[in-house]
Formats: structure tokens, sequence, C-alpha cells
């Protein structure tokens, strides 16, 4: 990494530190603005950290499927999948690399500047305090990214955090999870530092009967860091400085399909808690991504390198100021601005002849927003809250240019440069919520919101076996529109009972759409679909009674997509990699001394790998356990299962039929220590 990101990365670490030794009269609480009044008013998931820490995958991904209704493109994990595969969405929108949901950490975007998936081995679930998730378009801060919802990150407060903890597991195929942190006190305010080291030798990812010589284990390794001061500045002005890094590297399953990324992150918060509260962020994204690509034979007995995506350099950057002016304790106003950009290209190797290429590519671009917001909210005898916000955007996609040449002679083959874009993009959302009695809440909402198409999406290509997608420069942004209504009942603070009804249509809706499906592999090419209507119902329940606990999830999503022209064929069809239902219910026990056991259990219904739906998924029921036994004082061991029956999960399938499956049963031991 360049060193001045350094400077930048722990310029803010610095400061904070030599503020933290001046007497201080306030407590910090390493956490944002305190939530909206608004808020009430739509659909939310709150996931606790108990549970971020005792799911049996210590993965992020997995636990987030606690909320039915979020989504990958693939049901494989950040172990196997590739990564450019692994958007976030919710509400069944359709399968799509990019996230169409915002996904924040402490208030900073963390999709990957060039291609809008999550990197999610950068985000180990053990730093987190909570993760708060909001289906339904947004329009606040950041806004243009919150297409299908926002799942919000917040980092864990020095009082969730011991001066010392770590741990190591082992688990099936020599896989290896090695974490520890630190935290600790300076002055009023306090540090943390930690680290994260995971690898395994891997599954074969084809099913058995379909393998050949070819085949082997994905074994993967991965690695992050971060280090996070929170300080005052003030009587009532705090700054939170984060940086972080982190590696990853994979392979699909066959020689010349490895890939790898590296990236590092730096962010600066500073809070006002006075009678104007206010917010001031600024944050930057590196990030290199390289990944190859095999055709395999037939018999897959050989695999050939055909596509070489050998540096494809990423940066994203921007700032936000939110404002709420003291307008009394039952009104709230936020107002703001914020700005993002993301800058990248993909530079590759192709068209191999004996082994060796004999073609160059270099494609990329920049795409810019800036926009303001406002956002206001009211409660009427707590019984009634009203709230409504709008946003503008100003959007760009610019400098976007491809240049394709031979190797061996320079001669150009391709030299095009795509004309600028720009636009205003007004967004905007409302809501209702009714308190008729105690213990029931009835809400509505509707809002409207949109997605820039990432610099992936615009100008990358890529092959999944000799399935080929391209790259279209002239992609439109996605708009939604959208309503929910939904119902709330808590008798007692230990049950809850949620149910949201929603549509959703999705104008514009980019999709990997079939140009020939050919068994020998099938031509796509990124475009836009007349749009995707999504209309589903989502359940959420939790109770608890003694050391028991019980939480379950269900989204069931009818989706379907509208198409005319060169996409006729899929009118009326469902989006790819969507499937109609969803479901997890987890069963917790606390005995006494710190003893906790747990089982959850996950279903998804069957789904088309392709846009004709002709490759249907299986649906599929797993079930994982954990287990924690203190044996001393802060010390206790772990046994985990993630898929305990093995269950068979279908993540793909190609054009010549080739399965491919998802995590089978992984049995897992481990250690922790949890210092005072």
């Amino acid at each position: 990494m360049r060193p001045s990101f350094w400077i930048m990365a722990f310029a803010g670490v610095s400061t904070a530190s030599a503020a933290a030794a001046q007497p201080a009269p306030i407590i910090v609480t390493g956490h944002g603005l305190p939530s909206s009044i608004g808020d009430s008013a739509y659909d939310l998931k709150i996931i606790t950290r108990e549970r971020l820490t005792g799911s049996a995958s210590d993965r992020l991904e997995d636990v987030l499927r606690d909320a039915a209704g979020f989504h990958q493109f693939r049901r494989s994990d950040s172990r196997s999948a590739h990564p450019t595969s692994q958007g976030a969405s919710l509400r069944g929108l359709g399968g799509n690399a990019s996230s169409r949901a915002l996904v924040l950490l402490d208030g900073v975007p963390v999709a990957d500047p060039f291609g809008g998936w999550i990197d999610w081995p950068s985000l180990d679930p053990r730093r987190l305090g909570y993760v708060r998730v909001t289906r339904g378009g947004g329009a606040g801060p950041f806004g243009s990214g919150a297409l299908a919802g926002t799942i919000e990150l917040a980092s864990a407060a020095r009082g969730e955090l011991p001066l010392l903890s770590g741990g190591i597991a082992y688990g099936s195929r020599d896989s290896l999870i090695a974490d520890a942190a630190l935290a600790g006190d300076v002055g009023a305010g306090y540090v943390t530092i930690s680290g994260r080291f995971d690898r395994g030798d891997g599954f074969i990812p084809v099913v058995e009967e379909s393998r050949g010589s070819a085949d082997r284990p994905a074994d993967y390794r991965q690695w992050s860091t971060r280090a996070r001061a929170v300080v005052p500045v003030g009587d009532d002005t705090e700054l939170q400085a984060s940086a972080g890094a982190f590696g990853d590297d994979r392979e699909r399953g066959v020689a010349s399909t490895d890939n790898s990324t590296r990236g590092a992150d730096a962010s600066l918060r500073l809070l006002g808690r006075g009678s104007w509260a206010w917010e001031a962020l600024a944050y930057l994204q590196s990030r290199e991504f390289s990944s190859r690509f095999a055709s395999v034979s037939d018999d897959r007995s050989t695999a050939n390198l055909v596509l070489d995506q050998h540096n494809v350099p990423a940066t994203g950057y921007g700032a936000k100021l939110e404002l709420r002016p003291p307008v009394g304790d039952s009104t709230e106003i936020r107002m703001g601005l914020d700005y993002r950009e993301s800058v990248g290209r993909t530079n590759e190797l192709y068209f191999f002849v004996g082994g060796l290429p004999t073609r160059a590519r270099r494609a990329g671009g920049r795409n810019v927003t800036i926009g303001g917001f406002v956002e206001g909210s009211h409660a009427l005898a707590d019984r009634l809250v009203l709230t409504g916000g709008a946003r503008i955007d100003r959007w760009q996609i610019k400098n976007g240019g491809i240049r394709e040449w031979t190797l061996a002679t320079g001669d150009s083959l391709r030299g095009e440069s795509f004309a600028d874009r720009s636009h205003w993009e007004p967004t905007g959302r409302a809501a209702i919520a009714w308190q008729p009695a105690s213990a029931l809440t009835l809400r509505a909402a509707g809002y409207f919101s949109y997605r820039l198409p990432t610099l992936n999406e615009l100008y990358r290509p890529f092959r999944v076996g000799a399935d080929t997608t391209v790259a279209n420069a002239a992609l439109r942004p996605e708009r939604l529109a959208g309503v929910e209504a939904g119902v709330e009942f808590q008798p007692l603070s230990t049950v809850r009972l949620g149910a949201t009804l929603f549509w959703n249509q999705l104008d514009n809706a980019i999709a990997n759409v079939t140009l020939d499906d050919d068994p020998e592999g099938s031509l796509r090419q990124r475009q836009n679909l007349d749009a995707i209507r999504a209309r589903g119902l989502e359940i959420d329940a939790s109770f608890s009674h003694g050391p028991w606990s019980f939480a379950a999830s269900y989204a069931y999503a009818d989706s379907r997509v509208r198409a005319s022209g060169a996409a006729l064929a899929l009118d009326g069809l469902r989006p790819a990699q969507t499937p109609r239902h969803q479901g997890s219910a987890t069963i917790g026990w606390l005995g006494e001394g710190g003893l906790t056991a747990s089982v959850t259990g996950r279903y998804v219904s069957s789904q088309f790998e392709d846009d004709v739906n002709v490759r249907r998924l299986d649906d599929a029921l797993t079930f994982d356990a954990a287990l924690a036994v203190p044996l001393a004082a802060g010390i206790s061991v772990e046994a985990r299962a993630e898929n305990l029956a093995d269950r068979r999960v279908e993540a793909g399938i190609s054009g010549a039929g080739l399965i491919e499956r998802a995590t089978p049963r992984t049995l897992w031991l481990a250690i922790r220590y949890t210092g005072s």
C-alpha cells in the first residue's frame, strides 16, 4: 500500500491519543448519533453481540441470514465462493453480484469500490457490538446505495470488550481460525486492536458424481486486522478514528482459478452531542484484486487458463456532514450532505494459445455521487410517529473507456472512450407508526431509491467454468419504488412478533441476460431489464424464558421479471438466484457458570441458476450447533458444527449441467480466553 495512505490512516489515531491525555469531562460511547425517532415506523431487525459471537461458522455473512430475506448471489460463503459473487441484497430483488443493500460499518460504506460486493473476510463478527438491518429503500446519508435496505454494523463499545481476548479453533479439512483482541482505556477514551487469521484446505466444489482428475479442494487463506481509537475532544465532542487492512486468497477447485484481494481502509468520524447534534465523517478505501479463470475439458481431466485479470486496482473515498438542530423532544430534523467517489480499472490477459496470452485488455472509469438529504420525524402523544425524508443526488459516470491490443505487435484491436453521463436523481421515503395499545404497533411506509451500476458491471467481463458474461458500459441506474405495511406485537419484554407485507418494483434491473445458451458454454451480457416486481411477507419472532431463548425469521418473496425487446423471453420468469422461501430459527440455552448451547436451522427453497429458468437449484434444510463450556476463569472450550447433517447445498449449475455445492459438514473444536 502507498505510504501516503498509511499516513492518512493513522494520523487520526495519533491525534486521538494526544487528545486523550487531557482531562475529559465526558465518557465516550464509540457509537454514532442516537437512533431516529422515526425508526419505529420501518421494518427493523437487530442482531445482538451474543448472536454475532456464538454462530457455528464464526462468519458474518452466515449470521446475517438470521434476518430472513438477506441473500447473496451464491449460497456459498466467503471461504469457497468467488469474491465477486458476494453482494448483499434483501427482499427477493434478484441475483446480482453487486450489493443492492447499503452496508455500513460505523457509518462508513464498506462495499468494494470497484464491484459493489462485500469483502466479508475483512469483517470479523467478534469486533461488532450489534447489527441493525432495515428492510426497504432508504433516503438518508449515503442513501444512493440503500436500494433494498440498510445493514448497519456497529463496532463493540469498550464496555463490551475485555482487556484481552482471543481464541484458536481447529476444524475439518485442516481448517484453522485464530483471533486476538486488545482493548485498553486511554484517559476518558479507549483504543482497540484486533487481528484474525483463517485458513483451510477446503472441499471440492463440484459434486462427487461429476468430478474428474482436474477437480481438487478449494483452499483459502484470509487475514484481517483493525485498530480503533475513541476519545473525547471537548465537553460534548467525540473523535473516532479507525484503520484496517485485510488479505483474502482463494481457489475455485481447479488449477488456474485462484483469486486474491488486498485491501486497506481508514476513517475519521467527529461527533457533537450538544444541543446541536452533528456528525462529520471522512473515509478512504484501497483495493487490489486479481482473478484467473480456466476452461475445463469435457471429461474434467485438464484445466487450461483462458482469462487472467492480473490487476484490478480501485480506490473509494467519501465524506458526510449531518446536522440535527434542537427542535424539541418530540420532533427531530436531520439534514446534511454526502459525497462518494469510486475509481478503478481492470487489466487482463486473454486469448491464450499454448498456455500463453496473445491479447490484453484494459477497461475502467470513475463514478461520482454528491447528494443532500433532509429527514424529519415527529411523535404525537407517544402513540403516533410520523416521519419523512428526501434527498437529491447528482451522479456522474465518467472517464470510461476500453482498450484491447495484440501482445506480440502492440496493434490495437479496440479503442473506445465512452461518453460521460450525469443526472439529477431525487429519492425519498415516508412512514407512519401508530400504537393503539401498549403492546401493539401498526406501521406503513413508502419509498423511492436508486443504485448506480458499478465499475465492475460497466467494464469487467468474467467466466464461471465455460459460461461467459460480458460487461455493458451503457447500463442505466436501477430505480426502486416500494410500499410496505406491518404490525409489531410485544405483550412482554421477552416476547416479540412482527410481520411485514411489501411490494417493490425495481426498474432498469441489472441482470445477466442469456444471449446464447449452448451446452458447451453460455454467453450472457449485463443488461437492464424493464423491471423486477417483488411482493412478499416477512415474519420475525423472538421469545425468552429463564435460560431458554428462541428466535425465528421467515421471508416469502414472489419475484417476477418484466421484460420486452431482446429480453422478452424472460417476461414473467423468476429472477436468477432468487428463492421464494427463506427461513431461520435458533434455540439457545444459557446455563450456570456461562455454559451455553444453541441449535440453528435454516431453510432455502429451490431457485434458478439462470435467467431463463432452466437450471434449478434444489432446496436445502441445514442445521448448525454450538456448545461453549467454561473450564476456569476466562477460559472456555467450544464445539461447533456447520451443516450437521451434511446436506448437499447446491450453489451453482453450469450450462453443461455441472453442479457446484456450498459448505459440507464442518466440525470445529476451539479454546478461548476472555480476560477481565
